[in-house]
């Protein structure tokens, strides 16, 4: 997940709700194309290209907060049901996301503040994502952005509310096989892209245990992330599960010539479905 971009701020605009995603990273840019003449046939003629603007592309990396893994989840699934109550809570509800076969996504608009810039891109779509949980590190979650509008000048000058919530963290998540945690998972990256239909692949590194290391083929795996332990008064806030439906091992990539602890990654495909479970507080739809 190496982006060649800067730390700014993002807005996100949908028709349901307006959210700040602070600390992001992005390559946000307009697209650019290319009207090119060419020589004529006799003669030294002459050849050149003309600029033109074509829509807005690039990405946006940032970490899931609680406040803000409700909605980039549902931008990088692309559906969403009706939250659901949780029982023996307050407020408590669970939001239900599936990862749609084809690009059909809702259009999002997006402001990108850099301090003393600010720039509007309008009817925005996502064309892939990159999920990845990895000890130490923050999860994260990679948007690519596409449309068909060119950016402009955003005109106002108000103030966005900034939130400093809590992250999720690859310390506190855990992996489930076949109904089997398995301890010896560093991380894992889910990445799919929607261009054409879905192609999703799952890349698990794990360390080498004798005798505890993963099938080639898996039915059920479940990626379980949560913040920290007793920090909320209601059951399962601040926790959300990935889970993925028939996993195909297309390669290991491990390279064993190593003296010390072998970290070695898997490829696997993701044949079946991809569903997402969150939890958090009021019933205000995102969708």
């Amino acid at each position: 997940m190496l982006v060649n971009g800067c730390d700014c701020s993002i807005v996100i605009k949908t028709s349901h709700c307006e959210m700040d995603v602070s600390y992001s990273e992005e390559t946000i840019r307009e697209a650019v194309s290319l009207l090119q003449e060419e020589a004529a046939i006799e003669g030294d003629g002459c050849c050149k290209a003309i600029r033109k603007a074509g829509g807005v592309t690039g990405c946006v990396v940032a970490p899931l907060t609680l406040g803000t893994v409700p909605l980039l989840l549902y931008l990088a699934m692309g559906a969403v049901g009706k939250p659901v109550f949780v029982s023996e809570t307050r407020n408590l509800f669970k939001y239900s996301l599936c990862l749609l076969p084809l690009e059909d996504t809702e259009r999002f608009d997006l402001i990108q503040d850099r301090g003393q810039e600010r720039r509007l891109f309008e009817g925005c779509g996502v064309t892939g994502f990159e999920l990845r949980f990895l000890r130490g590190e923050a999860v994260k979650l990679k948007l690519d952005i596409c449309g068909e509008r060119s950016p402009r000048t955003y005109p106002y000058t108000d103030s966005f509310e900034k939130k400093n919530e809590e992250r999720f963290s690859g310390d506190f998540t855990s992996y489930w096989i076949n109904g089997k945690e398995y301890k010896n998972i560093y991380g894992v990256t889910l990445s799919c892209k929607k261009e054409g239909g879905t192609k999703t692949e799952l890349w698990i590194k794990r360390v080498l245990e004798n005798g505890d290391d993963l099938p080639s083929s898996i039915e059920e795996f479940i990626i379980s992330a949560q913040l920290l332990k007793d920090s909320y008064e209601y059951r399962r806030y601040g926790t959300f599960h990935i889970t993925l439906k028939r996993l195909v091992l297309v390669c290991d990539e491990t390279n064993v010539n190593s003296t010390d602890a072998v970290v070695g990654p898997l490829r696997f495909y993701v044949t079946g479905a991809v569903s997402t479970e969150v939890f958090t507080s009021g019933e205000g739809a995102i969708a």
